[in-house]
């Protein structure tokens, strides 16, 4: 998440204070991404500093008032026109579930499970977030992003409970109660 880039946005929509974009960042983003106002204002620095935001006059005294200079409309339109890198995300579920199935005398079965029942009430938490959203179309987009997100995670939870039946049924029955290092847990996306 560009933080950057989101405050230059709402700075190219109207001049506002540190406060003001907190909350309008929070708005289009139906407080998903709770923002601390030190971030907002580290950021303002950087942005400052870089020639992207000027500070203006106006507004309440005790607020300093912003405004995006050329510069700034620049990396705006430079940041909706480049494509956001497709770097694989660190998937803390999947590196939990590749310890978990090296892991002797661990139920990763039951890991599973217990991941599965924390995703499916973020999905119907998200979908009834989208469903008070209503028209608010930039919180609709959000909302539609973290429920595709976990129907995914959901998916390949599904996919990682097959492997492990598929490797139990493989396992050599030595009585070791070793690791199942024969289970491979894939990455969402890497089925083939």
């Amino acid at each position: 998440m560009s933080v950057k880039h989101a405050l230059l946005t709402l700075l190219d929509r109207a001049p506002m204070h540190g406060y003001q974009l907190r909350a309008e960042f929070e708005a289009s983003t139906g407080a998903t991404w709770p923002l601390n106002i030190g971030q907002v204002y580290s950021t303002l620095a950087r942005l400052e500093r870089d020639g992207l935001v000027t500070p203006i006059e106006g507004g309440d005294e005790s607020q300093r008032l912003y405004a995006i200079t050329e510069a700034g409309h620049a990396e705006v339109a430079n940041w909706f026109s480049t494509p956001v890198a497709g770097e694989p995300a660190r998937n803390e579920v999947a590196i939990k579930l590749a310890f978990a199935a090296g892991t002797a005398g661990l139920d990763v079965a039951e890991v599973v499970q217990i991941q599965r029942r924390a995703t499916i009430k973020a999905l119907q938490d998200y979908t009834r977030a989208r469903e008070r959203a209503g028209a608010d179309l930039a919180w609709q987009l959000v909302a539609d992003s973290l429920i595709f997100a976990a129907e995914a995670e959901i998916r390949w939870l599904d996919h990682c409970e097959t492997r492990l039946a598929r490797a139990a049924r493989t396992r050599p029955e030595n009585g070791s109660g070793a690791p199942v290092a024969a289970v491979s847990v894939e990455q969402p996306g890497s089925r083939r």
